[in-house]
C-alpha cells in the first residue's frame, strides 16, 4: 500500500484535508498528521520563549510521517509572493534525498522542481490520476543514482 506526505504551507491545510480525503478514496494511506490541525506554530512559538517540547514534537512527528512515505506531494507557491517559514521545502528535499516519488502541485518554485524525476503538475485534478497510473518520469530516482547526478 502506498504512503503518501502532503507538503505545504500551513495556512493551506483545510484545503489539504480534502485532497487527503480524496487519496484515501483511492486507497493510499495519508501519513502528515500535521492536517489534523495540531501542529500549528506562530512566528512567536519559534521564539526561546516557546515550548521547545511541543516544536520538538512537531518537527519528529512531521519528520516521521515523511519518512514513513514512499510519495511526497508538495503543494507550491508562485515565487517571492508571499513569506513562508519553509519547512515544506525542508519536506521535499528530504523526501528527494530518501528516493520517495515526489510530485509537485503548482508552479515550479526552485531548481530542485527541475529534476527530472520530479512530476510537475499546475493543478490537483491530474496528480491523483497519475498516481493510479503509475506514472513516473523516466529515469533513474536520486536514490537510485547515489550521490551525484549526471547531466547531460
Amino acid at each position: 500500500m502506498n504512503k503518501v506526505y502532503l507538503a505545504a504551507r500551513y495556512s493551506r491545510r483545510e484545503e489539504l484535508c480534502g485532497y487527503r480525503s480524496h487519496l484515501e478514496t483511492l486507497g493510499y494511506v495519508v501519513t502528515s498528521r500535521w492536517l489534523n490541525g495540531n501542529h500549528q506554530i506562530d512566528d512567536a512559538g519559534l521564539s526561546v520563549e516557546a515550548k521547545a517540547a511541543e516544536r520538538e514534537r512537531f518537527a519528529c512527528e512531521d519528520w516521521n510521517d515523511l519518512m514513513e512515505a514512499d510519495i511526497c506531494i508538495s503543494f507550491t507557491e508562485t515565487p517571492r509572493s508571499s513569506n513562508s517559514r519553509g519547512g515544506r521545502h525542508v519536506e521535499y528535499g528530504a523526501a528527494l534525498a530518501k528516493g520517495a516519488r515526489c510530485l509537485v502541485v503548482g508552479p515550479r518554485e526552485n531548481v530542485f522542481h527541475c529534476l527530472p524525476e520530479v512530476e510537475v503538475y499546475e493543478e490537483w485534478g491530474a496528480a491523483p490520476r497519475r498516481l493510479s497510473e503509475g506514472q513516473v518520469i523516466p529515469g533513474a530516482r536520486l536514490g537510485d543514482r547515489g550521490k551525484s547526478v549526471r547531466i547531460a
